[in-house]
């Protein structure tokens, strides 16, 4: 199969006429930078939010257009809302952030509270991005309860520091991985006070030998305490990703992550339901087990991104447990093709808000 090329996707845009219904999306500017990768391609369209439902067509016209390709497997196109020029809001004023060495973005996958898979959410998402071409990492935020370690099958690997202390993160299916996991025993209790916790954290993120990475994927504890805010307020983060399961309760504690996040200026880049459905394996048979579609609800009545579902899977949840991420180990699996298909979305959004750096702060802050 014929790959195809960025400027043949542009090209192919330079034919679909743009909200004014007379000029085209590219003379107008609102094509993000397209991402290919082994014929998945993705961007973002930018428009208003008060068009959003108006210019949908306009969105399934480009996916259609590009979809119609040679070499062209999946689309995946979002509408990325900005608010309308001057009513921009300002980050707030003395947010002290770190800026990680080398990491040109960082992002956040958070949960409001425990148990929702939010760290297989991370691993895979990282793995997705790293499928796309892109140089990632993984930080492994969650001091109290790091699983890193077994998610990526790293359990017995000996943490190296190279000269002046700087700890030197193993490479595992193509991405550098950095948890406290490595440090101490799968079994050994981390009995810290917060200030200590703070301290580990700006360590593993200031003296490790990243290198250059496009994206830090950055697993953050579970909850809304003192680590978790203090990891919102002092990390320049790129935006946030909420992972949650469909039911009411799992949806409120979600609510207080996105919170916190809009409480410090960081952006919601999108929600990912979790345990969405259950397919039996024997019978085809569907079951919502925890109710469905909560999260793509929650998302649309706050004006974020949905990323999408990922079913509950025994696979799945065996491939986690022996350190064989599903999206490395079973690749052609609808799981697999899930999280790539997600990974492509947040990557298009990602490049969509830095293409547009000069207008306006995204309308994804939520109020």
């Amino acid at each position: 199969m014929m790959t195809v090329s960025k400027e043949q996707i542009y090209r192919q845009l330079a034919k679909i006429a743009g909200p004014d219904g007379k000029s085209d999306l590219i003379s107008l500017g609102l094509v993000s930078e397209i991402v290919i990768r082994d014929g998945v391609v993705a961007f973002a369209l930018n428009i208003d939010k008060e068009r959003a439902a108006e210019l949908e067509p306009m969105r399934e016209a480009a996916e259609h257009a590009v979809g119609q390709m040679e070499g062209v497997n999946r689309v995946n196109v979002v509408l990325t809302a900005h608010r309308p020029g001057g009513s921009a809001k300002p980050r707030r004023a003395g947010r002290s952030a770190i800026d990680v060495p080398g990491v040109e973005r960082t992002i956040a996958v958070a949960s409001g509270k425990g148990g929702v898979g939010k760290s297989t959410v991370a691993v895979n998402l990282a793995l997705g991005l790293a499928k796309l071409g892109l140089k990632v990492g993984i930080l492994d935020a969650d001091i109290y309860g790091p699983s890193m370690p077994r998610l990526l099958g790293l359990g017995d690997t000996p943490m190296p520091e190279s000269r002046e202390r700087v700890l030197t993160p193993p490479m595992v299916f193509g991405v550098k991985a950095m948890s406290m996991g490595f440090l101490v025993g799968e079994e050994t209790p981390v009995i810290w006070r917060g200030p200590m916790v703070i301290s580990a954290l700006d360590r593993m993120l200031r003296s490790v030998a990243w290198g250059r990475l496009d994206v830090l994927v950055v697993d953050m504890p579970p909850g809304t305490g003192d680590a978790q805010l203090t990891m919102a307020q002092k990390v320049k983060l790129a935006g946030a990703v909420i992972v949650s399961t469909p039911q009411d309760l799992a949806l409120v504690d979600a609510r207080r992550g996105l919170n916190m996040f809009r409480r410090v200026d960081v952006p919601v880049l999108g929600l990912v339901e979790n345990m969405s459905y259950f397919l039996c394996p024997h019978c085809g048979a569907r079951s919502e087990i925890f109710g469905h579609g909560g999260a793509r609800g929650e998302a649309g009545r706050l004006g974020v991104e949905f990323l999408g579902e990922v079913p509950l899977d025994r696979l799945l949840r065996e491939r986690s447990d022996q350190g064989r991420p599903i999206i490395v180990s079973d690749p052609d699996s609808p799981h697999a093709r899930i999280f790539r298909d997600m990974a492509a979305q947040l990557w298009a959004g990602l490049e969509a808000d830095n293409h547009d750096n000069a207008r306006p702060f995204p309308e994804i802050v939520v109020e």
